[in-house]
């Protein structure tokens, strides 16, 4: 029976490749751009202030997401720098990325003063939608899966017969990873946009700090069945060793804040009037 993979490959045109894992990170971006813009009008903070944050936060987010995985081989690169900037050829860390966009997000504020805190409520629903949508990028491309596995255990998970195929790989089928990933943000999602608006549930922080919480409990368990993994030597996984210090650190601060009185609500908004003139740098 002959196999034939998806082709990763969206558009050709002469020497300019346009591939499915861009596409569809900007299809992410842009649906999380949508969302946090429409929720920023509601908690008043301007839109432009939105748009500003991801034209600064893209970038270095892309930035950091390399450096993240070069650092975690730099024995392959230390060999072969010129591959460095070569992100192509794959190599990004999604932990790179959220740890640039964070660092990103907290300068960016503080010169905007703008709360932190409640841009980051506003943006942790956002990020993701485009880990929802980034992580079918990997699906294209036939990475970030898991174990071998049959054809029939990919059956019994009642998957589309054309995701059961693209897991046929280097002669085995796979776990599907991606997808565990996938659906785990998307049941995180859910779960967020249908509580963030009760009054009085979420004080300010504690939407991002949910974020946190979900996406790091889900990404220990999915990350100790992939074989992709970045080793932080004998035999620990950066990704996992990340999550478990990202929950813990996250449960911590959200106590801390919720025994916090006076604490605004994340319904209260920014507080500032909207719209809002800023004071001269």
């Amino acid at each position: 029976m002959t196999r034939t993979a998806l082709n990763p490959i969206f558009l050709q045109i002469g020497p300019l490749t346009i591939r499915w894992y861009g596409v569809l990170i900007a299809i992410g971006a842009i649906i999380g751009v949508w969302v946090a813009v429409k929720e920023a009008n509601r908690r008043q903070i301007m839109s432009e202030d939105i748009i500003d944050l991801v034209l600064w936060g893209v970038p270095f987010a892309l930035i950091g997401a390399r450096l993240y995985y070069v650092i975690f081989q730099w024995p392959f690169y230390s060999q072969y720098p010129s591959e460095i900037i070569k992100i192509w050829h794959g190599g990004i860390a999604i932990y790179g990325g959220l740890i640039a966009a964070f660092i990103v997000t907290a300068v960016f504020t503080y010169h905007r003063h703008l709360p932190l805190w409640l841009v980051l409520d506003i943006a942790a629903p956002s990020v993701l939608i485009g880990q929802i949508v980034g992580r079918w990028g990997n699906f294209m491309n036939q990475e970030a899966y898991g174990r071998i596995t049959s054809a029939h255990f990919l059956h019994t998970l009642h998957l589309p017969n054309f995701i059961i195929e693209q897991m046929f790989i280097n002669g085995h089928y796979r776990q599907p990873t991606f997808l565990y990933e996938s659906c785990w943000n998307l049941l995180g999602l859910i779960i967020i946009l249908s509580l963030r608006h009760k009054p009085g549930l979420f004080k300010r922080g504690e939407v991002f700090l949910s974020y946190v919480l979900w996406y790091s409990f889900g990404r220990f368990f999915v990350e100790g069945m992939r074989t992709d993994s970045l080793y932080l030597g004998a035999g620990i996984r950066v990704s996992q060793l990340l999550s478990l210090l990202l929950f813990v650190a996250a449960l911590v601060i959200f106590i801390y804040r919720r025994r916090q009185k006076n604490m605004p609500t994340y319904l209260a908004g920014s507080g500032l009037r909207y719209p809002y003139k800023r004071e001269a740098d």
